[in-house]
């Protein structure tokens, strides 16, 4: 650990146990019915306090995610943080957690993510599989910094742990429905019902539709569009307290217009030749095709708990699908030929995977000594076809191609991880993973129509290549309880994420050319504290991470993507976490993340050098601040109202850092106003997002050549009602 981390986050924590013993006071002020609720978290395989866990995480429980109205991954980095998540596409998103994240990585069919889902504790591979509606959850858990000990499979960056709720003993029905602008139409269902005295099912179905956001002046249609459903069920067999049987399904399906991209140009280059008939409006596009996204996501997962004398055994075995078809109008430009550029991609892609982890939660010596050990084995098949229809003025760049890609991926690991309790406050852990990881492509670039070789293909091959990997990735940490209340820890992990192929290489001889994994330090100094007889809480994180063979995405204009171990980081930032209960009803919450996210050595080649930039989606400063009330009308039943403020400096989305290539500052406002029958049984809730309708892209490709971007935004403001019943 660097000594100026060291400086920092020492000042950090002293800072912090100095505001929270002066904002403990004296007893008289803590008032009745405010102590915050603990939050129980498995970030170590095991069911402990989010407080007593010595890693950066942020846990949402499944009340939290209602009031918020958080529905998506999108929802949860906003008030998480050093978390930023983007997306190419519904179905291939770019999460990034403190600088480190997956821009165009996840898109090809040899290529994984550094932010990885886990659903029920399931890796989730394939960007297709991951984007899913947030729905009968009992909590969401993000893990900040990698996690290769427990997690191990690509967690280089962080996690992002959805845990279902499971079915019990208490009967149950709730019904939502709901409509808002872009004539949006939403319903949900839940139930839980005991079948017997050790058999429990339950379910959950979702269903959202609304028009499009944006609209397509060429076709006449409106795109960025909505239209899912999906539904979950679960079987529980627990004929006694020592073994615990759940069998879960998952389906969703998608089908909707494409996002066709926004052309911003400027018009003082070239004669603003490049801009005519392209329409201001960043909501109205010119695209010869709408493009569509399909969808179909599905899954299973054996969930098997036994409590045997020697120790607490688990098994997950799970099966997972993802099948999506997309196509975008990449670049469309309204000018008449001979100037004339369109680009039109579509992206096929089936995945399945296959994975089995068997884990052992153990103790010893009176308890003092306590931990995990396990196996993991991740079986994948993938199989994309990337399509680039690309009409450009020059004839040696216009053409149809096509790149299959098929890869077979295996991963088998064995982790442990152990605590020993040196004292009644001083607790020694250290873990570590030993990866075993390969990786078998078919890799094919066929030219389809001419009269050229469409951009990235300078010849047709077809090339099979093997490529095998291993990794060590461990864990230490030290925690010490300086009271009941405060936790101070200092933990040091490794992470890895595996190598790869090209999914679109330009010659025979780069696709058979595997790039390398890459792997990170990080080195972390934390205090988790609560004050005033738990009514505040005060989560305090400094880091460092080290980071090596940085994979980077690279646009190559007029051409394609190129991935290549380009890069080392040095990143290093503070983040906060606070939660207050002053009196009964009322909550206030907040979060503050310093990052500076640097590219110490990053060398491109002869034509650019970026050591020194900034990595991408990493804003300096990330701002949330949130409150809600809720209060009794006496007979009359209750009320509930919450405000959420978002805000975050600028930051680049591409590692050139070119001023084309920046998302200015922006602050985002959401709002949900309750009203809740006297018996509890019906609600009525007024909900409102991105009320100051900020423009955020969520995408950027920049043509610097030409002075153009081609853009992607998030939702515009957003607003609707929903009624609720519960029985």
């Amino acid at each position: 650990m660097s000594r100026s981390l060291l400086k920092q986050g020492g000042s950090l924590a002293a800072l912090s146990c100095v505001l929270a013993f002066g904002l403990a006071g004296p007893a008289h002020a803590q008032q009745e019915g405010t102590a915050i609720d603990p939050i129980v978290v498995t970030a170590q395989k095991v069911e402990q306090d989010l407080q007593d866990v010595p890693i950066a995480i942020t846990a949402f429980s499944a009340e939290q995610l209602r009031v918020n109205r958080a529905d998506s991954v999108l929802d949860v980095a906003q008030r998480t943080p050093g978390f930023t998540s983007t997306e190419v596409n519904p179905a291939e998103p770019n999460y990034v957690i403190r600088g480190i994240g997956t821009e165009g990585i996840n898109s090809n069919a040899g290529g994984d993510a550094s932010v990885v889902m886990f659903i029920d504790g399931v890796y989730i591979g394939r960007g297709g599989g991951s984007n899913l509606e947030l729905f009968d959850l009992a909590r969401v858990e993000v893990l900040r910094g990698p996690q290769g000990t427990l997690f191990g499979k690509n967690v280089v960056g962080g996690a992002i742990s959805l845990v279902s709720r499971r079915p019990d003993a208490e009967p149950f029905v709730e019904l939502s429905a709901g409509a808002g602008n872009y004539d949006r139409r939403e319903f949900r269902a839940r139930f839980n019902q005991p079948l017997s005295d050790n058999v429990f099912a339950s379910g959950a179905f979702s269903m959202r539709q609304r028009s499009g956001y944006s609209f397509n002046q060429t076709t006449g249609n409106d795109v960025d569009d909505e239209d899912t459903y999906g539904f979950r069920g679960s079987l529980r067999y627990k004929p006694s307290d020592k073994f615990d049987v759940v069998v879960t399904a998952d389906y969703s399906k998608q089908d909707q217009n494409g996002q066709v991209r926004d052309n911003v140009c400027d018009a003082t280059f070239n004669g603003g030749v490049h801009c005519v008939g392209v329409n201001p409006d960043p909501r109205i596009t010119n695209a010869i095709v709408d493009g569509f996204l399909r969808r179909e996501v599905s899954g299973i997962l054996a969930d098997v708990t036994w409590n045997t004398n020697f120790g607490v055994v688990s098994s997950l075995t799970a099966y997972r699908k993802a099948d999506f078809d997309f196509q975008d109008p990449f670049f469309s430009n309204p000018v008449n030929p001979p100037t004339q550029i369109e680009s039109i991609n579509r992206n096929i892609e089936s995945s399945s995977q296959f994975s089995q982890e068997l884990r052992l939660a153990w103790s010893a010596l009176n308890e003092r000594l306590t931990g995990v050990v396990g196996g993991y084995f991740l079986h994948e098949d993938i199989e994309r076809d990337e399509q680039l229809d690309q009409r450009f003025p020059a004839p040696a760049q216009t053409g149809y191609g096509s790149f299959p890609q098929d890869v077979e991926a295996r991963s088998t690991a064995l982790f442990g991880q152990a605590t020993l309790a040196v004292t009644d406050r001083l607790d020694v852990t250290l873990g570590a993973r030993m990866t075993w990881e390969e990786k078998d492509a078919h890799l094919q670039a066929i030219r389809r129509a001419g009269p050229g070789w469409p951009p990235p293909m300078a010849e047709e091959y077809n090339v099979r290549a093997s490529k095998s990997w291993d990794a060590f990735t461990p864990r230490a940490a030290v925690t010490y309880k300086a009271s009941d209340d405060v936790l101070l820890y200092v933990s040091a992990a490794r992470g890895f994420k595996s190598g790869g192929f090209q999914g679109t290489a330009g010659t025979a001889a780069s696709a058979a050319v595997a790039y390398n994994p890459e792997f990170a330090w990080t080195y972390e100094l934390g205090i988790k504290s609560q004050w005033l007889d738990n009514s505040l809480r005060l989560n305090v994180a400094a880091f460092q991470t080290n980071h090596t063979d940085l994979q980077i995405s690279q646009l190559v204009p007029l051409c394609c993507v190129v991935i290549g171990n380009a890069a080392e980081a040095e990143i290093r930032g503070v983040e906060a976490e606070l939660l207050w209960r002053p009196v009964r009803g009322l909550d206030f919450n907040g979060s503050y993340t310093y990052l500076d996210a640097t590219f110490v050595d990053f060398a491109t080649g002869a034509t650019a050098n970026f050591t020194g930039n900034t990595l991408p989606r990493s804003p300096e400063h990330k701002f949330n601040a949130g409150a809600q009330y809720r209060w009794s009308l006496g007979e009359s039943g209750g009320a509930f109202i919450r405000a959420d403020y978002t805000y975050q400096t600028d930051y680049f989305l591409e590692a050139s850092n070119t001023p084309l290539e920046v998302q200015d500052g922006y602050g985002i406002v959401d709002a949900r106003a309750a009203y809740e029958s006297p018996s509890g049984a019906w609600e009525v809730a007024l909900w409102g997002k991105n009320l100051t309708d900020e423009l955020v892209a969520t995408h950027m490709t920049a043509f610097a050549p030409f002075r153009q971007q081609l853009n992607i935004y998030q939702p515009p403001r957003t607003f609707g009602v929903s009624l609720t019943f519960r029985n």
